[in-house]
Protein backbone atom coordinates (compact mmCIF):
# COMPACT_ATOMS: atom_id res chain seq x y z
CA UNK A 1 0.00 0.00 0.00
CA UNK A 2 0.90 3.51 -1.04
CA UNK A 3 1.83 6.28 1.44
CA UNK A 4 -1.61 7.70 3.00
CA UNK A 5 -2.62 11.22 1.83
CA UNK A 6 -4.75 12.71 3.97
CA UNK A 7 -6.74 15.67 2.04
CA UNK A 8 -8.38 18.16 3.89
CA UNK A 9 -11.51 19.11 1.90
CA UNK A 10 -13.39 21.08 4.11
CA UNK A 11 -10.33 23.53 4.94
CA UNK A 12 -9.49 23.93 1.40
CA UNK A 13 -13.45 25.01 0.42
CA UNK A 14 -13.67 26.69 4.23
CA UNK A 15 -15.02 30.34 2.24
CA UNK A 16 -17.72 28.41 0.57
CA UNK A 17 -19.41 26.31 3.53
CA UNK A 18 -18.62 29.12 6.29
CA UNK A 19 -20.05 32.14 4.91
CA UNK A 20 -21.31 35.07 7.44
CA UNK A 21 -24.34 34.97 9.43
CA UNK A 22 -24.68 38.60 9.01
CA UNK A 23 -23.73 39.60 5.28
CA UNK A 24 -24.50 38.01 2.17
CA UNK A 25 -20.79 37.84 0.62
CA UNK A 26 -20.34 36.53 -3.18
CA UNK A 27 -18.31 33.57 -4.35
CA UNK A 28 -17.03 32.06 -7.38
CA UNK A 29 -18.04 28.38 -6.48
CA UNK A 30 -16.05 25.90 -8.87
CA UNK A 31 -17.43 22.71 -11.03
CA UNK A 32 -17.29 19.68 -8.80
CA UNK A 33 -18.19 16.57 -8.33
CA UNK A 34 -21.25 15.14 -6.56
CA UNK A 35 -23.28 12.25 -5.56
CA UNK A 36 -26.74 12.80 -6.33
CA UNK A 37 -30.28 11.69 -6.02
CA UNK A 38 -33.46 13.38 -7.36
CA UNK A 39 -36.85 13.46 -5.66
CA UNK A 40 -40.25 15.64 -4.81
CA UNK A 41 -41.97 16.68 -1.80
CA UNK A 42 -45.03 15.22 -1.09
CA UNK A 43 -47.75 18.29 -1.14
CA UNK A 44 -48.36 19.19 2.64
CA UNK A 45 -45.51 17.51 4.14
CA UNK A 46 -42.55 18.91 5.07
CA UNK A 47 -38.84 17.57 4.29
CA UNK A 48 -38.03 15.70 7.44
CA UNK A 49 -41.48 13.97 7.68
CA UNK A 50 -40.98 12.98 3.73
CA UNK A 51 -40.09 9.35 3.86
CA UNK A 52 -38.33 10.03 -0.02
CA UNK A 53 -36.54 12.32 1.74
CA UNK A 54 -35.07 10.57 4.35
CA UNK A 55 -34.19 7.72 2.21
CA UNK A 56 -32.50 9.67 -0.21
CA UNK A 57 -30.69 11.09 2.75
CA UNK A 58 -29.62 7.91 4.42
CA UNK A 59 -28.63 6.58 0.96
CA UNK A 60 -26.16 9.23 0.07
CA UNK A 61 -24.32 9.15 3.21
CA UNK A 62 -24.17 5.43 3.11
CA UNK A 63 -23.10 5.58 -0.15
CA UNK A 64 -20.26 8.82 0.87
CA UNK A 65 -18.80 6.72 4.08
CA UNK A 66 -18.71 3.58 1.66
CA UNK A 67 -16.58 5.66 -0.85
CA UNK A 68 -14.41 7.17 1.69
CA UNK A 69 -13.61 3.81 3.13
CA UNK A 70 -12.96 2.34 -0.38
CA UNK A 71 -10.87 5.30 -0.93
CA UNK A 72 -8.47 4.84 2.19
CA UNK A 73 -8.10 0.90 1.72
CA UNK A 74 -7.05 1.26 -2.35
CA UNK A 75 -3.63 -0.38 -2.73
CA UNK A 76 -2.13 2.73 -4.86
CA UNK A 77 -2.61 5.78 -3.79
CA UNK A 78 -4.91 5.26 -0.63
CA UNK A 79 -6.07 8.70 0.51
CA UNK A 80 -8.31 9.86 3.51
CA UNK A 81 -10.74 12.38 3.92
CA UNK A 82 -13.87 13.62 5.82
CA UNK A 83 -17.37 12.97 4.43
CA UNK A 84 -18.51 16.40 3.02
CA UNK A 85 -22.12 18.38 4.33
CA UNK A 86 -25.60 17.37 2.50
CA UNK A 87 -26.67 20.01 -0.17
CA UNK A 88 -29.74 20.20 -1.63
CA UNK A 89 -30.88 22.13 -5.32
CA UNK A 90 -34.07 22.73 -4.72
CA UNK A 91 -36.92 24.22 -7.92
CA UNK A 92 -40.45 24.87 -8.55
CA UNK A 93 -42.28 23.98 -11.69
CA UNK A 94 -41.00 26.39 -13.87
CA UNK A 95 -37.34 25.11 -13.37
CA UNK A 96 -36.12 27.68 -11.35
CA UNK A 97 -36.66 28.86 -7.84
CA UNK A 98 -40.18 30.80 -7.38
CA UNK A 99 -39.91 31.35 -3.54
CA UNK A 100 -43.66 31.93 -3.37
CA UNK A 101 -44.37 28.74 -4.40
CA UNK A 102 -44.55 26.69 -0.71
CA UNK A 103 -45.33 22.90 -1.42
CA UNK A 104 -44.32 22.18 -5.19
CA UNK A 105 -40.78 21.82 -4.84
CA UNK A 106 -38.19 19.23 -6.80
CA UNK A 107 -34.60 18.53 -5.37
CA UNK A 108 -31.50 17.14 -6.40
CA UNK A 109 -29.90 16.07 -2.72
CA UNK A 110 -25.95 16.01 -3.43
CA UNK A 111 -22.81 15.56 -1.01
CA UNK A 112 -19.46 16.34 -2.82
CA UNK A 113 -16.95 13.73 -3.81
CA UNK A 114 -13.43 14.21 -4.42
CA UNK A 115 -11.66 14.15 -7.80
CA UNK A 116 -10.67 11.20 -7.50
CA UNK A 117 -13.24 8.77 -6.89
CA UNK A 118 -14.32 7.52 -10.14
CA UNK A 119 -17.85 6.13 -11.93
CA UNK A 120 -16.20 2.66 -11.73
CA UNK A 121 -15.64 3.15 -7.93
CA UNK A 122 -19.15 4.52 -7.20
CA UNK A 123 -21.26 1.93 -9.36
CA UNK A 124 -19.33 -0.91 -7.39
CA UNK A 125 -20.31 1.37 -4.03
CA UNK A 126 -23.58 1.85 -5.03
CA UNK A 127 -24.39 -1.79 -6.40
CA UNK A 128 -22.61 -3.61 -2.69
CA UNK A 129 -24.85 -0.92 -0.82
CA UNK A 130 -27.81 -1.53 -3.01
CA UNK A 131 -27.69 -6.05 -3.21
CA UNK A 132 -26.41 -5.17 1.43
CA UNK A 133 -30.14 -3.03 1.68
CA UNK A 134 -32.08 -5.39 -0.27
CA UNK A 135 -31.13 -8.42 1.33
CA UNK A 136 -31.88 -6.91 4.74
CA UNK A 137 -35.43 -5.85 2.82
CA UNK A 138 -35.00 -2.27 3.17
CA UNK A 139 -35.89 0.06 0.45
CA UNK A 140 -33.39 0.38 -2.36
CA UNK A 141 -35.11 3.24 -4.88
CA UNK A 142 -32.94 5.94 -3.37
CA UNK A 143 -29.20 4.02 -4.07
CA UNK A 144 -30.74 2.82 -7.80
CA UNK A 145 -31.74 6.48 -8.33
CA UNK A 146 -27.90 7.80 -6.91
CA UNK A 147 -25.86 9.16 -9.63
CA UNK A 148 -21.69 10.59 -9.71
CA UNK A 149 -22.30 14.60 -11.46
CA UNK A 150 -20.04 17.43 -11.73
CA UNK A 151 -21.92 20.21 -10.79
CA UNK A 152 -20.68 24.28 -11.72
CA UNK A 153 -22.34 27.25 -10.44
CA UNK A 154 -20.03 30.01 -10.96
CA UNK A 155 -20.83 33.35 -9.70
CA UNK A 156 -22.73 33.02 -6.51
CA UNK A 157 -24.10 34.95 -3.55
CA UNK A 158 -24.58 33.04 0.15
CA UNK A 159 -25.11 34.19 3.63
CA UNK A 160 -25.53 31.42 6.73
CA UNK A 161 -28.66 31.19 8.07
CA UNK A 162 -29.35 30.03 11.65
CA UNK A 163 -32.67 28.53 12.77
CA UNK A 164 -35.87 27.01 11.86
CA UNK A 165 -36.00 26.32 7.72
CA UNK A 166 -39.46 28.03 8.34
CA UNK A 167 -37.96 31.46 9.18
CA UNK A 168 -35.48 31.06 6.15
CA UNK A 169 -37.66 33.51 3.87
CA UNK A 170 -36.91 36.60 6.67
CA UNK A 171 -32.36 35.64 5.38
CA UNK A 172 -34.06 35.44 1.50
CA UNK A 173 -34.95 38.80 2.05
CA UNK A 174 -31.75 40.14 2.74
CA UNK A 175 -29.98 38.12 -0.35
CA UNK A 176 -32.99 39.56 -2.86
CA UNK A 177 -32.54 42.87 -1.74
CA UNK A 178 -28.41 42.31 -1.89
CA UNK A 179 -28.96 41.02 -5.67
CA UNK A 180 -31.11 44.05 -6.84
CA UNK A 181 -28.43 46.38 -5.39
CA UNK A 182 -26.10 45.67 -7.35
CA UNK A 183 -28.29 44.55 -10.57
CA UNK A 184 -28.18 41.00 -10.76
CA UNK A 185 -31.04 38.59 -10.83
CA UNK A 186 -31.08 35.34 -9.15
CA UNK A 187 -31.01 32.02 -11.86
CA UNK A 188 -31.32 28.15 -11.73
CA UNK A 189 -32.38 26.48 -7.96
CA UNK A 190 -32.14 27.59 -5.06
CA UNK A 191 -28.96 25.94 -3.03
CA UNK A 192 -29.19 25.23 0.58
CA UNK A 193 -26.09 23.70 2.53
CA UNK A 194 -26.83 21.73 5.55
CA UNK A 195 -24.27 21.91 8.14
CA UNK A 196 -26.51 20.27 10.49
CA UNK A 197 -28.28 17.21 10.36
CA UNK A 198 -32.24 17.92 8.85
CA UNK A 199 -33.29 14.51 10.40
CA UNK A 200 -32.95 15.10 13.64
CA UNK A 201 -31.26 18.37 14.17
CA UNK A 202 -33.53 20.63 16.62
CA UNK A 203 -34.93 23.84 14.36
CA UNK A 204 -33.43 26.41 16.94
CA UNK A 205 -30.08 24.68 16.38
CA UNK A 206 -29.93 24.38 12.60
CA UNK A 207 -27.23 26.03 10.46
CA UNK A 208 -27.77 26.08 6.65
CA UNK A 209 -25.75 27.64 3.91
CA UNK A 210 -28.21 29.55 1.68
CA UNK A 211 -27.39 29.68 -1.88
CA UNK A 212 -28.38 31.11 -5.14
CA UNK A 213 -25.88 31.71 -8.29
CA UNK A 214 -26.60 35.37 -9.88
CA UNK A 215 -26.33 36.88 -13.71
CA UNK A 216 -26.37 40.65 -14.92
CA UNK A 217 -30.32 41.53 -14.50
CA UNK A 218 -32.07 41.25 -17.93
Amino acid sequence: MGDLVRLDLRGQFRHLYMPSTEEVVEVDVPEMQFAMVDGEIEKGVSPRDSPHFVSCIGALFALSYTLKFVSRRRSVDPVEYKVMALEGLWTTPGGGADYAVSDEWSYTLMIMQPDHITEEMFAEAREKLRAKRAKEGHPTFALEGARLERFAEGRCVQIMHLGPYLDEPRTLEKMAAYVQARGYEFHGPHHEIYLSDPRTAEPDHLKTVLRHAVRPAG
